[in-house]
């Protein structure tokens, strides 16, 4: 019953980086203008809803990027590409939230990560750099391709989980400080949407027991007040427990105490609660042996934390859920939780949130979306969240000349970057971005190689060759675009060694 320590394997060994294959899930409904695109500004609740500034509702769909809370002191495989090229991949999978874990050590003085390739190019504006400015940086590139951050509080410093949110070296005023740090650090940074206080309390913590050295939702109400002091526009997102009456969960995972002792902050329309679930490749639990599993298993939910959504108390997100998908228990328990947490196709907004542990691979028990070479997606499991999905948001603005305003008249832009070349073959990704004032309801790319270039595979677009002439046309999740917005396709081509060719970009 308690959950498995997840211990990050952490060997920076060089990596071929291969092609990229699969279909990638299709996202939601186009944006008919700029005005319409969901996710501006800061976000609210309302009900179980999750609003944005202009009161449309929106649904965080997204994935744990961790290595922050690690003796790294920044988000893992930067050891093997640059921060970009895997945002960016982010983004063209479709999901739309990074949660990034990070452990207080990362507000010591002179915290500075380690793990970082900065050769051929990869991660230069890196180099230099404290954790927390990296942070800077990931969060303002996430920003500028439209993907929403929560920082996640994971550990009170990089040598592992704690039960309660303070230890003897990390007491509960430096987690409030450090806390408040972050929000005053990102203060009119609408990416970052709000905080995830402290990570799976567990046994001895407590919810509503009134003692305020293990009531986690007494601290939760100290913390949250603290972070809304410096800016009450974040959301606040407040795990449960292991242990509640007498019955136990997840770590984490337990949030049966919110029904008889919600969180009150100083701020309404601020709480957003959290749960974690896992399958067995992380522990057994004792409904995975149940008869009737797993039609058992939306009871349980609904036990633990399902009931806070079903019945309008407050948005829940799942904030980690996973598995190594390798044994048939795990597959139908995962194809059980993403029907659980409602199709976007049906319900779109009015549906729980999540993001997925993990993107890294070097997660022990649950490995990740990412394979080992950390550039090749596990098709597998990223289907499963196919019908979960859900739209992206505006981005901040990205690179690429042309298109303008035109009078109404829809305009489009393409950027080339090598991601890898190996000499036999490269990677290559393309960022088309929507340059005039309406929405784009498709694009197409179109290049002339001065080589002998093939492209063997390509994700996120369609494409036709002829000769040394390539034409490149939208997926079907990606080809509408907001003013503003942007999306990206990539390729892998042989041999390696090709310039870069000149993009013409045309929209309708």
């Amino acid at each position: 019953m308690f959950r498995t320590l997840r211990r990050a394997l952490c060997t920076a060994a060089a990596a071929l980086l291969l092609p990229l294959t699969g279909a990638y899930a299709a996202q939601a409904a186009d944006a008919p203008t700029a005005a319409a695109a969901p996710g501006a500004g800061y976000w609210h609740t309302s009900g179980r809803q999750i609003l944005d500034a202009a009161g449309q509702p929106v649904r965080i769909a997204g994935i744990n990027w961790f290595g922050f809370e690690t003796s790294n002191l920044v988000v893992h495989g930067l050891w093997s590409r640059d921060y970009k090229s895997m945002i960016d991949q982010v983004r063209s999978l479709g999901y739309n939230t990074l949660r990034i874990p990070y452990s207080d050590d990362i507000f010591k003085p002179g915290a500075t990560p380690s793990g970082i390739d900065v050769s051929g190019g990869k991660n230069a504006d890196l180099q230099g750099l404290t954790s927390l400015q990296v942070l800077d940086r990931i969060v303002a590139y996430a920003g500028q391709d439209g993907l929403k951050v929560i920082l996640d509080r994971h550990r009170p410093d990089s040598a592992g989980q704690s039960a309660l949110w303070y230890t003897a070296s990390v007491p509960e005023s430096t987690w409030i400080a450090n806390l408040k740090s972050l929000a005053a650090r990102y203060q009119g940074q609408d990416t970052v949407i709000g905080i995830d206080l402290h990570n799976e309390p567990h046994d001895p913590a407590c919810w509503g027991c009134g003692d305020q050295a293990t009531d986690w939702r007494l601290a939760a109400q100290r913390a949250g007040n603290a972070v809304l002091s410096v800016n009450p526009s974040l959301l606040v997102f407040v795990e449960g427990v292991q242990t509640y009456n007498g019955v136990s969960g997840w770590w984490g995972g337990n949030l049966m105490g919110v029904a008889q002792y919600p969180v009150q902050l100083s701020v309404p329309g601020r709480v957003v609660y959290s749960a974690h679930d896992y399958a067995t490749s992380v522990a057994q639990q004792s409904w995975f042996s149940d008869p009737s599993f797993p039609a058992n298993m939306p009871g349980v939910w609904d036990k633990y934390w399902g009931y806070i959504f079903k019945q309008n108390i407050a948005p829940v997100w799942v904030g980690e859920f996973g598995t190594t998908l390798q044994s048939a228990v795990d597959q139908k328990w995962l194809a059980a939780l993403t029907d659980y947490l409602r199709p976007t196709s049906t319900y779109g907004a009015d549906s729980f949130h999540w993001t997925y542990w993990s993107l890294n691979p070097n997660s022990g028990d649950t490995g990740g979306i990412l394979k080992d070479d950390w550039t090749t997606v596990d098709t597998v499991k990223d289907g499963y969240l196919a019908g979960i999905k859900a739209p992206l948001f505006p981005g901040g603005g990205s690179g690429g000349g042309g298109g303008g305003d035109n009078g109404g008249a829809p305009a489009c832009s393409a950027s080339y970057t090598v991601s890898s070349d190996w000499g036999g073959g490269f990677n290559a990704e393309v960022k088309v971005a929507n340059t005039g004032t309406v929405a784009l309801k498709s694009w197409k790319v179109t290049w002339t190689w001065g080589g002998a270039q093939k492209i063997s595979s390509m994700w996120s677009a369609s494409y036709t060759q002829s000769g040394a002439s390539v034409t490149v046309v939208n997926a079907a999740h990606n080809g509408s675009l907001a003013a503003g917005g942007s999306t990206s396709f990539g390729f892998g081509a042989a041999p390696g060694g090709a310039a870069t060719p000149t993009l013409t970009c045309t929209a309708a």
